[in-house]
């Protein structure tokens, strides 16, 4: 880390000079900002959900998604990039799901919580519990 002069010294605390070291890791901030840029898509944040609950071949989400498969094909290639999906072939097919990875579940909770939905095998547990 560098040893930056702060115009204004309102901290030098071990917190403060820990948040500086990590402010200074920007490849880390720039994966946070492709993300997000890729997120920035309603369709693909409609297929990554769609993925959340099931897991379908290019045929059945371009039917889902009333799109063409080339373009479905697109989105889910973006999606796999990102680690948000995974694909597994059975014969000539290919099915998608999202992955189980910390990044996907929370992408989906944030989904849902936005929304204000819920998975449907979800729905009763969360009024149960009271989180809605």
């Amino acid at each position: 880390m560098s040893e930056k002069i702060l115009p204004h010294h309102h901290s030098e605390s071990e917190e403060m000079l820990l948040i500086r070291k990590q402010a200074e890791r920007t490849g880390d901030f720039q994966t946070v900002a492709d993300l997000l840029k890729l997120l920035g898509d309603t369709t693909r944040i409609r297929i990554f959900w769609l993925l959340c609950h099931c897991e379908e071949c290019v045929m059945n989400i371009s039917a889902i998604m009333d799109m063409s498969s080339p373009a479905v094909a697109h989105h889910l290639r973006l999606l796999r990039n990102s680690g948000l999906i995974t694909s597994r072939r059975d014969g000539k097919e290919v099915y998608y799901r999202a992955s189980d990875t910390v990044q996907s579940r929370l992408l989906h909770q944030i989904t849902e919580q936005v929304m204000e939905i819920a998975c449907p095998e979800r729905k009763g547990v969360i009024h149960a519990q009271g989180d809605k």
